[in-house]
């Protein structure tokens, strides 16, 4: 049987004495760094806080003291009062900003409106990771629903009668728009503070520019004028020049067509009687060339002699020298009188008859 050693009794004793103050002093540490790290959080009565693990939210927290992993989860803080921003105005010395409150009615007219938009945040996780800055993003878009309103009222109902439905209408707009941008924000409110006419520099410079597109239209009515009166008469025109040119068509066609029939008709005469149809080719020609002459024509084979019929009755009895014209065998074949040797005689009449042999 062993024996008992007191001196290794008070080692072990003094060796768990360390150890306890040692695990002590650890977790003395431990709990002093969590604290240090804020592992402890508290949210007010009108916050909330989007808890995050690594960068992804994960829930959201509602007012009160809560716990988060130090290192490991963040946490961001939102106000879920209701807040909200001037339009048209500065809201710290509440002097008037034109470039934002000077608009354009339906009638035309320039008018200084200032807005007041609330709204408070409806989704905490939408209103930090949703967009950079859902604030600027429902600014643009009630500036933009503001003038749009606006410009669908005249200049009276914006003064006076008609500010509750503006208000009504674009609150209404500005719901719609922001529910496509969808970063969780909310419009609570929309009121009007103010409006106005526009200052006197602006208005002048207004009627400027009424007055120049009335200019413009009464230039446009003029010349809608003067072609309203000018068309009917060119139309007219060009309706008789088609119908001149029509006619003179139809009589140039109706014209070939019966030189055409006149010529099939002298041709079918030709064919019967070759001889007798140059003759009275030749005296008709005759009488186009000579009309109104009375000439005595003598043929001998193949030549023809015109002699003029007053040179033989004239008083002075004097002689006159005769036309010989010759027909040679070309196209439709020579020429000659009926009976070789024998004269001829043919007398013209000038109602422009043809002359008998």
């Amino acid at each position: 049987m062993e024996s008992f050693n007191p001196d290794m009794e008070e080692k072990i004793k003094n060796a768990a004495k360390r150890a306890k103050r040692f695990v002590t002093f650890g977790l003395a540490l431990f709990v002093l760094l969590v604290l240090g790290t804020g592992s402890f959080y508290n949210i007010e009565e009108q916050e909330q806080a989007v808890l995050t693990t690594f960068g992804k939210a994960v829930s959201v927290t509602a007012p009160g003291l809560h716990f988060k992993i130090p290192l490991i989860q963040r946490v961001q803080k939102v106000n879920t009062t209701i807040q909200g921003f001037a339009l048209g105005y500065n809201q710290e010395d509440n002097e008037s900003e034109e470039e934002d409150s000077l608009m354009i009615t339906r009638d035309y007219n320039f008018v200084n409106v200032d807005f007041y938009i609330e709204y408070k945040v409806s989704d905490p996780v939408k209103a930090v990771y949703a967009s950079k800055d859902p604030v600027q993003i429902l600014q643009n878009v009630s500036k933009s629903c503001v003038r749009a309103v606006i410009g669908s009222y005249d200049v009276d109902s914006v003064l006076t009668t008609g500010k509750n439905e503006i208000q009504s209408k674009v609150r209404d707009m500005i719901i719609s728009q922001l529910d496509k941008h969808d970063v969780g924000l909310q419009v609570v409110n929309v009121t009007i503070q103010d409006s106005e006419p526009p200052t006197a520099e602006v208005m002048e410079a207004f009627k400027a520019v009424e007055t120049a597109k009335q200019g413009k239209e009464t230039a446009i009515n003029n010349a809608n004028k003067y072609r309203n009166e000018k068309l009917p008469g060119a139309q007219a025109q060009i309706d008789k020049i088609m119908q001149d040119a029509e006619a003179e068509k139809t009589r140039r066609v109706n014209e070939a067509n019966g030189e055409v029939a006149k010529f099939n008709a002298m041709y079918e005469e030709y064919v019967k009687n070759p001889q007798v149809t140059k003759q009275r080719m030749f005296y008709e020609a005759m009488e186009e060339v000579l009309p109104g002459l009375k000439v005595v024509i003598d043929g001998t084979n193949q030549m023809n002699t015109i002699l003029p019929l007053d040179s033989f009755v004239a008083a002075d009895g004097g002689n006159s020298s005769g036309v010989d014209v010759q027909s040679k065998d070309e196209g439709m074949g020579a020429f000659s009188p009926a009976g070789e040797g024998a004269g001829q005689a043919a007398e013209e009449e000038p109602d422009g008859e043809g002359g008998e042999e």
